[in-house]
């Protein structure tokens, strides 16, 4: 026993001289490197604007849904991007919850709130364009942007839910 003893404590005296290795340092989530709620409202708000003016999505679109709601509910920008914001931030992994006013088939899940506007894959994928240069317009890093835009593309299948081909 006591040569076991004698045993453990010269191995736990080793360790003591070994050099301290610090922990691998974790990455920071895409929300913290994008800037956190502030900057990701500055890129909301900028985004939410230039969605109003585009020809294709915005006041002069093609799609009746689309133009009436940019041109009709205009009051109701301020909270579309309250609820934008809180969108990003959880889907960024930010502390912030996202509350849907029409629940999808999943917590951060799109389809029923867009389901009405009939928004087809092309006017979808204007939108992630627009977003791509609000992104551009608040300098977000090369990296931050691709995976903004991938995770606003995982949704594009539920954003076009409700658009049927002619």
């Amino acid at each position: 026993m006591k040569k076991f003893l004698i045993a453990i404590l010269s191995l736990f005296m080793v360790a003591l001289t070994l050099p301290l290795q610090a922990a691998p340092k974790t990455e920071k989530s895409l929300y913290e490197r994008l800037g956190g709620v502030f900057a990701i409202a500055a890129v909301v708000d900028h985004f939410s604007d230039a969605v109003v003016q585009n020809p294709i999505v915005g006041k002069t679109s093609q799609n009746p849904a689309l133009r009436e709601w940019h041109t009709k509910n205009l009051g109701r920008l301020p909270g579309l991007k309250f609820m934008r914001t809180l969108w990003f931030c959880e889907v960024t992994g930010g502390p912030f919850k996202f509350s849907p006013t029409k629940p999808g088939k999943t917590h951060l899940g799109l389809e029923e709130a867009h389901r009405d506007l009939k928004i087809s894959p092309e006017e979808f994928d204007e939108v992630a364009a627009e977003l791509g240069r609000s992104l551009d317009f608040a300098k977000v890093p090369a990296r931050e942007k691709r995976e903004v835009l991938a995770a606003f593309a995982a949704h594009k299948n539920e954003v076009t839910a409700g658009y049927k081909t002619k």
